[in-house]
């Protein structure tokens, strides 16, 4: 680093010996600032470099008299060498080409400064400006020699330096993005951006330009002066064929007080500025006489009639200009980076922020090789027909590559920011849904649980009404109950028809109580495979047309934090849950689907104080069982009949087990019913079962798969609910019942006996169907006992002496005990996790828990 360092003392040799060389003064006051003090000390030289940087009278009149001043610049190619043996002015130089060699196809070193400089008047040769016009092999040199520079620059830190050192913002702070819209639309037209055209984004500027008028007004009177300045600088040195370095820091030197984001936004104003009047005249001078006669000034109508062969360069133009337009779009973003949530010393935005200030640099150097690009076009004349040399294009491409390189990395650490920032916002969210839900909460009514859940703008209509078909608003659902029905697309026929007959039964009961509530269907989707591929998209508009009630009309609308709530709160899985809130927002059921298939519309209005009563009532019947499914059984009920409910796969055992219920039944001479209700699982292995029954005449059977499903759903609610209301202890009689059922439903066959409603035997395959094969043994005991009485009697000592394994799978929707013990003995049951996969999930829905 100390090599680098600049000492008065290394000043002397190249500000004393060239002294007569204004030029090269010049160039050792701009390539390092330190000179000022060398400058102080030689009053000779101070008054070159003021004749050269401030005074445009004294810049010109010196050089007239001394025509040998542009032949010294090219004479004296040792001045850049001189400075090697310098090393706080040489290595600068070194990333430039040397002062003579760089004066050779460029302007004046005064240029560089921002004011005329010897290239306008200190050789007796035509300007640059005339030159371009009349030899676009000129113009050509022009863009080598420049490209030249570029290429060398082999020290970034160098110029970024000379860059840095020009910022200096003032704290002033304005909004961007309305100025930053008006670009984009002069820019995206003048460049015909197909993407820009598509429905809605115009649209979208319009409604900001509206919402911001004001401000955007009051912003553009303040700047107008700043981007004419910069408009006319990009204009005069692109036609004077300036230094591009040197054109570019005379911009930032005019923007110093500015922020890194604003400097870009203005910058970009004035060239669209410049651009947009050129593409302007180019499309309406043929309908336009004004335009017309601009247009002839510019000398565009024979470069459009001629365009063919300037396709590359149009092409390689527009490229830069979008390149350039992503840069800006990125760079405003950091801006507009909500620090409540990213601190600035996040890696992330930390890195990109180290990185801003060369994406402005290039960015801005980039509209000054387009500016020069579109007044080499304009001002060649008709030179352009005889063929156009790739160098143009070469130069724009290579600067566009460099520039998007430069907007991959910030596109990748803003993706980084967005990341961060969503974790953030997601834990913020996810807190306050903990904060509204919270039992302990009170709140005026229900909007402000139902906005954090579905939707928390006024802009949008985010529920669909099933019955009008019509998108409403939030305002719907106020101080009434409502049933968030919430489920993944696994939503099967059957259970929407039982649902929906529960819903329109329930309204009656709503009705005749006077009391309002809604049910509101909530879709939960990954977000990741958001937009829904197209068959996805196409089952949720499906099962959205057939529901009677409201439903949350876009899944997008639910937050990534408000699925990990309800995931995490509500326990839900994949399988449908049905959360009911109070007309103040709180949660009276944490899911109400278990007492809803259980009790129907009867649980109504669906609390947890509802399913407690429901509960206290009930006792270990066949109608409890059955209610609801099939009118034939509740039939056989009232009529007080025998009545042997069984299930299992096992065919050969189904066989003996309904011929000697029958036989027995006849001995005993006694009403018996059979119905064969299938099992919870194996449904393809349960529908060929029924198929042989049916064939056999073996016994009733239930046709319909959709009766075995809700069946089975029905006695797993009657277990998750008496969970959630925290009575799974084992001394309830009744759940040590529903649990045996259960477990047998998963091992083997089984059977209940009942003498109408009351329910004898819930036995096991291997101890009911032993009991019927004794008959002969407890037969005497019929008449003083009962049918019913005298075989449980006999099934009891056969369950006593051999008891079936019982198991039970829980799934993460309900909250799972602790611990459990055996139905068949006193034992606690050990727990397993367990992953199932049956197979045959095609028929009927399964499980829904």
């Amino acid at each position: 680093m100390d090599q680098h360092k600049t000492t008065a003392g290394a000043l002397q040799t190249p500000m004393t010996g060239p002294i007569n060389n204004p030029a090269a003064v010049a160039q050792a006051l701009l390539h390092n600032p330190g000179a000022t003090q060398a400058l102080n000390n030689n009053p000779t030289a101070a008054t070159a470099a003021q004749a050269l940087l401030g005074n445009h009278g004294v810049t010109h009149k010196p050089h007239l008299n001394n025509p040998g001043v542009g032949q010294q610049l090219i004479s004296y190619p040792g001045v850049g060498q001189q400075h090697i043996n310098n090393p706080g002015v040489g290595q600068q130089l070194i990333s430039y080409p040397g002062v003579g060699q760089q004066h050779i196809s460029n302007p004046g070193v005064g240029q560089l400064m921002g004011v005329p400089g010897p290239g306008l008047g200190s050789i007796n040769k035509p300007s640059t400006a005339q030159a371009l016009m009349r030899s676009p092999s000129d113009s050509r040199a022009l863009i080598r020699g420049d490209r030249g520079s570029m290429l060398s620059m082999s020290d970034d830190n160098v110029m970024m330096n000379q860059i840095l050192a020009t910022h200096a913002p003032d704290g002033r702070e304005f909004d961007v993005r309305p100025l930053l819209y008006l670009v984009e639309d002069i820019l995206n037209r003048a460049t015909q951006h197909v993407d820009f055209l598509v429905k809605g984004t115009l649209d979208q500027v319009e409604l900001e330009e509206r919402a911001q008028a004001a401000n955007h007004i009051a912003m553009l009177e303040a700047l107008t002066y700043t981007i004419d300045r910069i408009a006319c600088e990009l204009s005069y040195k692109a036609l004077g064929g300036s230094d591009a370095h040197a054109t570019t820091t005379a911009i930032f030197n005019l923007l110093s007080s500015y922020t890194w984001d604003a400097k870009l936004v203005i910058s970009l104003s004035a060239f669209a500025l410049n651009y947009g009047e050129f593409w302007l005249l180019a499309q309406i001078y043929s309908t336009n006489q004004l335009a017309k006669s601009m247009a002839v000034l510019r000398q565009l109508p024979s470069l459009l009639e001629h365009a063919a062969p300037l396709k590359p360069r149009f092409d390689a133009l527009n490229s830069l200009i979008r390149t350039m337009m992503d840069v800006t779009r990125c760079v405003v973003q950091f801006k507009e980076l909500p620090l409540k949530y990213i601190s600035p010393d996040a890696p992330a935005l930390a890195t990109a922020m180290t990185h801003i200030p060369t994406a402005v640099y290039w960015t801005i150097r980039s509209m000054v090789a387009c500016a020069t690009q579109i007044s080499s076009l304009t001002n060649a004349g008709h030179d352009f027909r005889f063929g156009v040399s790739t160098t143009e294009s070469w130069e724009l491409s290579t600067l566009a590559h460099k520039l998007r390189n430069i907007y991959e990395h910030l596109k990748q650490q803003l993706s980084y920011c967005y990341k961060h920032i969503d974790e953030r916002m997601d834990v913020e969210i996810y807190q306050m849904l903990l904060a509204i839900f919270d039992p302990n909460v009170l709140h005026i009514d229900n909007m402000k649980a139902l906005k954090a859940l579905i939707y928390d703008k006024d802009d949008k209509q985010p529920l669909l009404d099933g019955a009008t078909k019509r998108q409403v608003s939030l305002d719907v659902l106020r101080r009434k109950n409502v049933l968030l029905l919430i489920s993944s697309l696994e939503f099967a026929n059957d259970e929407l028809a039982i649902l929906e007959q529960i819903y329109n039964e329930s309204r009656i009961h709503a009705t005749r109580l006077e009391s309002q509530y809604e049910v509101v269907w909530i879709l939960i989707v990954d977000h990741s495979i958001i937009p829904l591929p197209e068959e996805m998209q196409t089952k949720f508009e499906n099962l959205q047309s057939t529901m009677p009630w409201y439903s949350v009309q876009d899944p997008l609308f639910i937050k990534k934090p408000v699925i990990r709530f309800i995931k995490e709160v509500w326990h839900f899985r994949t399988k449908p849950i049905l959360v009911v809130l109070d007309p103040q927002g709180k949660v009276v059921s944490p899911n109400a689907i278990h007492m809803m298939w259980i009790w129907g519309s009867t649980a109504f209005p669906f609390t947890s104080l509802r399913e407690e009563a429901l509960w206290r009532e009930e006792t270990w019947r066949l109608d409890l069982l059955v209610d609801g499914i099939d009118p034939t059984v509740l039939t056989w009920i009232k009529e007080e009949k025998y009545i042997f409910l069984y299930g299992g796969d096992d065919i050969e055992w189904i066989r003996r087990f309904a011929n000697s219920a029958r036989s027995v039944a006849s001995a005993s001479r006694i009403p018996l019913e059979m119905v064969y209700v299938g099992k919870s699982n194996k449904r393809e292995q349960v529908k060929k079962v029924t198929g042989i029954i049916n064939a056999e005449k073996l016994s009733y059977a239930w046709q319909d798969q959709a009766m075995i499903w809700f069946f089975w759903s029905r006695l797993e609610s009657m277990l998750f609910s008496k969970i959630q209301l925290g009575r799974g202890d084992d001394q309830d009689p009744m759940l040590q019942q529903i649990k045996k059922l259960l477990s047998y439903g998963r091992e083997g066959g089984w059977a209940v006996l009942s003498r109408g409603s009351n329910i004898a035997v819930n036995g096991h395959s291997s101890t009911v169907l032993p009991a019927l094969g004794g008959y002969d043994e407890w037969k005497i005991n019929v008449a003083e006992k009962g049918f019913d009485g005298a075989f449980k009697e006999y099934h009891d000592k056969l369950h006593d002496a051999a008891h079936p394994c019982c198991r039970f799978e829980f799934p993460n929707t309900i909250r799972i005990p602790e611990t459990m013990r055996c139905p068949e003995c006193p034992r606690l049951m050990e727990k397993y996790t367990a992953f199932l996969c049956c197979h045959d999930e095609q028929g009927i829905p399964g499980s829904l828990f």
